[in-house]
């Protein structure tokens, strides 16, 4: 059975000098505790600000934190290949779906897209909100999938915005609606690991998905100008809507690079 985990923001246990301390929860963690009902004796897995992994008894409770002792200490892993979501904005809940889902599988960061034929148009304030919820999303997914890192969550940009921020990605995959059905996503992976000689391990992987009008052929240009390693890619003869392609195709990338049970 996996522990309830939990991420510190400023604590780095490493630095601890007693054998018993408390955990520096952020409030809305602690209160989380609270709900788990975690009692003495129990066991958590702790992420510290400095990516350690930690595995700690509770002994007790002052007041809103737990004091606990370690049990099992981990040094921060090497982060392997990264894939990062370019998402198109997209109506309702369904970006909160994205998210989660995404974070669960294993995306290591968001960029959400504000595209020509996007339906959701957000100003400042509306932005800030939705930020702040997303953020809120991705840290609860990590801690329910057991993740070693929070996803960040970046403000929205528009595709040439996105594009440049993605220059130096390993491939950026852009799923497009209209891309030839033989345009593989695994060969693309492939062509952008060769092209820059990178090890697999070492990959940071772009993935793009329109909204729900999809993308504008001047906003693939401006993805396949920005990286001379990007391309289209077809997710196949069915027409996915944005909040499915922007968790399967994710999926695909995460398992050729052999972080869903891929063998690679």
């Amino acid at each position: 059975m996996s522990l309830p985990r939990f991420f510190l923001e400023n604590q780095v246990i490493a630095d601890e000098p007693q054998e018993v301390f408390p955990l520096r929860l952020a409030r809305d963690d602690a209160k989380h505790a609270k709900v788990l009902r975690l009692a003495p004796g129990e066991h958590i897995a702790v992420i510290d600000a400095a990516q350690d992994y930690f595995e700690c008894e509770i002994a007790s409770f002052d007041d809103d934190f737990p004091l606990v002792r370690i049990t099992r200490h981990e040094d921060a892993t090497d982060d392997g290949p990264l894939v990062m979501l370019v998402q198109g904005l997209a109506k309702g809940e369904k970006m909160d779906s994205v998210i989660r889902h995404a974070t669960e599988l294993g995306v290591a960061a968001f960029i959400p897209l504000t595209c020509e034929r996007s339906i959701v148009k957000l100003d400042a304030k509306k932005t800030r909100t939705r930020l702040d919820r997303w953020c809120s999303i991705a840290k609860s997914a990590a801690m329910q999938s057991g993740q070693p890192r929070i996803p960040e969550v970046l403000e929205p940009r528009s595709a040439k915005e996105a594009a440049a921020e993605l220059a130096e990605a390993t491939a950026v995959l852009i799923c497009w609606e209209e891309a030839p059905q033989t345009a593989s996503l695994a060969q693309a992976i492939e062509r952008g690991l060769s092209e820059c000689s990178c090890p697999r391990g070492d990959a940071r992987i772009a993935v793009v998905v329109g909204p729900e009008g999809g993308l504008t052929e001047r906003e693939v240009g401006f993805f396949l100008d920005a990286n001379p390693r990007a391309s289209l890619v077809s997710l196949g003869s069915s027409i996915l809507r944005t909040e499915t392609a922007g968790v399967v195709a994710p999926a695909l990338t995460l398992y050729e690079l052999g972080k869903l049970g891929g063998t690679r």
